[in-house]
């Protein structure tokens, strides 16, 4: 069985709750997925998983969650050569040119890693309603036939 390893970071729950209907529908798509929150999780875990998938936010103006920094810089030292990764978070659009850069950072440092994207990058504004969720599993499903 294949296996997913989803990491999320969260001020408002907004991420969480990305970060649980990925989870779900990929449990639904027949994957074995840990769910962790990203300052409870060590990048190196993620070599045990086929699939990656990050749920940041952006903080104000472009700034990564402060409590994934160390996580962020620590993709740097993992190789995560042969993994696959999506990239799915919350933001808000009032910050203009700065909504959901996190989700950006977060998909080129993976890259950088070694990963390869699976899906396009998904950018939620605030509360994933409907519409988002069905995105959200469009884009499980992308990730999920990635794999094969």
């Amino acid at each position: 069985m294949k296996k997913a390893h989803v990491v999320f970071a969260t001020i408002t729950g907004n991420n969480e709750d990305v970060a649980d209907i990925v989870t779900e529908a990929l449990e639904d798509l027949g994957l074995e997925v840990e769910e962790t929150e990203i300052s409870q999780t060590d990048p190196e875990e993620l070599t045990d998983a086929d699939l990656i998938v990050i749920c940041p936010y952006t903080y104000d103006e472009g700034n990564l969650p402060e409590e994934g920094m160390d996580f962020y810089d620590d993709l740097a030292d993992v190789d995560l050569t042969g993994k696959t990764f999506g990239v799915a978070g919350s933001g808000d659009v009032f910050y203009e040119e700065f909504y959901n850069v996190a989700v950006d950072k977060f998909a080129a440092a993976l890259t950088n890693a070694g990963a390869v994207n699976g899906s396009e990058l998904v950018k939620i504004n605030l509360d994933p309603d409907e519409d988002d969720i069905k995105k959200l599993d469009a884009f499980a499903q992308d990730l999920v036939n990635s794999l094969k």
